[in-house]
């Protein structure tokens, strides 16, 4: 049964910006004008590859696990005094490349949950290599599952009603498929009774796909607590601990979900 504790409510931030294909200064000295002018929050989302935009030369663009990008977030994080994700293409080892969501703490510390379902349709999987671990990470006492992009698509690996309380997706989730992301994220929420976020890029990529943000967060029952199609911006929110767990203790659909084990 989970543990509903009194517990402060959590402030997130969520950066929805165009990326530059390769230029990593430019896209770190966009994302910190963008940053700027944020205050008092807990945690900070930003897009899937926000250093580099969404790409398969990962040998081209990888960095290792302590490099530029990884420290701006460390940065960042201690500025804010607040946690910051994004995904990097990190290199673990020779011929090992990750799609890594990283979770820089103020304190230094480091987090991270390699993208599980790697986007076929676009070669993902013949560049990196697939995690099979997932994540759940404590802050101020909120159990917070990260995921990327296309993870979404995939319900059982993205389910966990008992102990979850804030599932979010960081993603470079093209126009042509925004109908899917609208109508994903608000069933990952109900099927989980939690909170979802969702964070994407805007503008077009380097093969002219278009993206349309739809950057969002939708509290336990699939409404939308906030919305953003199309302009870049830091959008922020604040959900309530207590209405979460007022919900989960009068509609307990947990009690009566089936169990089963991920291989």
């Amino acid at each position: 049964m989970p543990e509903f504790k009194s517990r402060d409510d959590l402030r997130l931030a969520l950066v929805q910006a165009p990326v530059i294909r390769f230029d990593t200064d430019t896209n770190l000295k966009n994302f910190d004008r963008l940053l700027q002018h944020v205050s008092n929050v807990d945690l900070v989302l930003l897009p899937e590859m926000f250093n580099t935009g969404f790409s398969m030369d990962s040998a081209e663009q990888a960095e290792t696990e302590n490099g530029p990008s990884t420290r701006w977030l460390l940065q960042q994080a201690a500025r804010l005094q607040a946690v910051v994700c994004g995904t990097l293409t990190i290199k673990v080892g020779e011929g090992d490349f990750r799609n890594r969501l990283v979770w820089a703490r103020p304190d230094g510390s480091l987090e991270y949950y390699d993208k599980r379902h790697l986007f076929r349709m676009g070669g993902e999987h013949t560049r990196f290599q697939p995690g099979d671990q997932q994540q759940l990470i404590e802050l101020k006492g909120w159990r917070i599952r990260p995921l990327i992009c296309y993870d979404l698509r995939f319900p059982v690996w993205s389910r966990d009603a008992q102990n979850t309380d804030l599932l979010f997706y960081l993603a470079s989730w093209p126009q042509v498929r925004r109908d899917a992301w609208n109508r994903l994220l608000p069933a990952r929420a109900i099927e989980n009774l939690c909170y979802v976020a969702g964070v994407n890029r805007v503008g077009e990529d380097h093969n002219g796909q278009a993206h349309s943000g739809d950057s969002q967060v939708l509290d336990f029952m699939g409404n939308r607590l906030l919305h953003v199609r199309n302009q870049a911006g830091v959008y922020q929110v604040t959900l309530s601990a207590a209405a979460l767990a007022r919900f989960k203790e009068r509609f307990p659909v947990w009690m009566d979900a089936d169990p089963f084990t991920l291989l």
